[in-house]
């Protein structure tokens, strides 16, 4: 088996087959003291069309999950920000299915199809060394903000990303918004563009040098999002009442904008020859237009790889985050908090902090302890009611499988 998957590689078609699992249990504070597992198994495949059909640069993507069961957030704390990234869209889906080409020696990398636009944007490998979904994969506002498309729910999307010099780089795309493709029964599969309603672009200009590059590698983007997809007013029904109040349909509205700035440093790195050392990221994020649910949102880690003797791959890491709610989110939740008796003193600011440790067990296997504390979570799970939901401590467990390592000498 091993020997004949690195046959294809060579011949230029590689697989992927992995699997990521998340626990989580509330030990104190939220809404119930309970637990919840959610986990996904990733198939993908890509084939380099230079190797195997002699069109050079060209890369076809392919990637089916199946995510399964169920988000802590969502039976325990009441929040509107799992504790456990891996969960959502929770089915067999089709995730990945693009073209990808490359031009003028790389310079130029043009990828279309059906994907995401949390996968290409707003996205470091750094933020996934936690669980917390506040961080991992994406910086948690601009799904509450904006119709950023998220994995593995696909939508037809093109876009470009250009080097524009030595570690300068501008990244520009267009995603569809279709509010079939985030249905619970939705597969990934249909290649219909009924239902849209519109289209995202997100965009980056940043600057970034890697392990390769640089003894200490760092990355500084700007980036931002243009929606001009339909979304529902945070706050006001089709008549101008409070819409969780009245049970009228919230209004539909079209235009948001955002702006992010984001950063990642290598702080210490002793041996040039080895990625041991201290991390430190941050990303600050802004709503420019339209009404939505946050206003701004903050972010800082710290991750060191390398713990102790013989551990260079382990890592161990802290992040904290801010999620400030805007006034209209504020209205709603302190109508919704005195319509159930109680006073309007919703919190302005939901924070989350999570520390993980990640072991690196073998090739194939590694896993994250974790603890998590979310201070003033949101009643966004449990609107109606008068008094505020505890801060909640939670610790969790992460893991992933990689098996083409088990299958493969690569």
């Amino acid at each position: 088996m091993a020997a004949t998957l690195d046959s294809l590689a060579a011949k230029g078609l590689s697989f992927s087959l992995s699997y990521t699992g998340e626990a989580a249990a509330n030990l104190s504070g939220g809404l119930d003291r309970k637990a919840a597992y959610a986990g996904q198994v990733y198939v993908g495949a890509d084939a380099d069309l230079g190797k195997l059909a002699h069109v050079p640069g060209a890369t076809l993507h392919l990637a089916i999950t199946n995510r399964h069961g169920q988000s802590l957030s969502s039976i325990a704390l009441g929040n509107n920000t799992s504790v456990q990234e891996i969960w959502g869209t929770q089915n067999t889906h089709l995730a990945i299915l693009t073209w990808e080409q490359k031009l003028l020696g790389g310079a130029v990398d043009i990828e279309a199809g059906k994907s995401q636009a949390n996968i290409h944007f707003l996205n470091s490998p750094i933020y996934c060394n936690f669980q917390s979904n506040s961080t991992c994969g994406n910086p948690t506002m601009v799904f509450k903000d904006s119709n950023f498309t998220y994995f593995p729910a696909s939508s037809w999307m093109a876009k470009v990303k250009v080097t524009v010099a030595r570690d300068w780089f501008a990244h520009v795309g267009i995603y569809e918004v279709n509010p079939n493709r985030k249905a619970a029964d939705d597969n990934g599969f249909s290649f219909s563009f009924k239902g849209g309603t519109g289209f995202i672009v997100p965009f980056e200009l940043g600057y970034g040098t890697d392990y390769n590059t640089a003894r200490l590698p760092r990355h500084v983007i700007l980036g931002g999002w243009i929606d001009r997809g339909d979304y529902a007013d945070p706050l006001r029904d089709t008549s101008g009442g409070i819409a969780a109040l009245t049970g009228r349909p919230s209004a539909t509205l079209k235009g948001r904008n955002g702006l992010y700035l984001r950063f990642d440093q290598q702080l210490t790195r002793p041996d040039p020859r080895s990625q041991r050392g201290l991390a430190v990221f941050g990303v600050a994020m802004a709503n420019i237009s339209g009404r939505v649910e946050e206003s701004h949102y903050f972010d800082l880690g710290l991750v060191q790889t390398g713990t102790w003797r013989g551990r260079d791959q382990d890592t161990i890491g802290f992040m904290i985050n801010d999620q400030h709610f805007s006034g209209l989110a504020m209205q709603r939740m302190n109508a919704l908090r005195v319509a159930a008796g109680g006073r309007p003193d919703a919190h302005r600011d939901e924070i989350m902090m999570e520390l993980a440790y990640g072991a690196q067990l073998g090739r194939a296997l590694r896993i994250s302890p974790n603890v998590q504390y979310v201070l003033h979570p949101d009643s966004s799970g449990a609107p109606l009611r008068a008094n505020a939901i505890p801060n909640a401590w939670i610790v969790g467990f992460k893991f992933n499988v990689d098996a083409m390592k088990l299958l493969s000498h690569r």
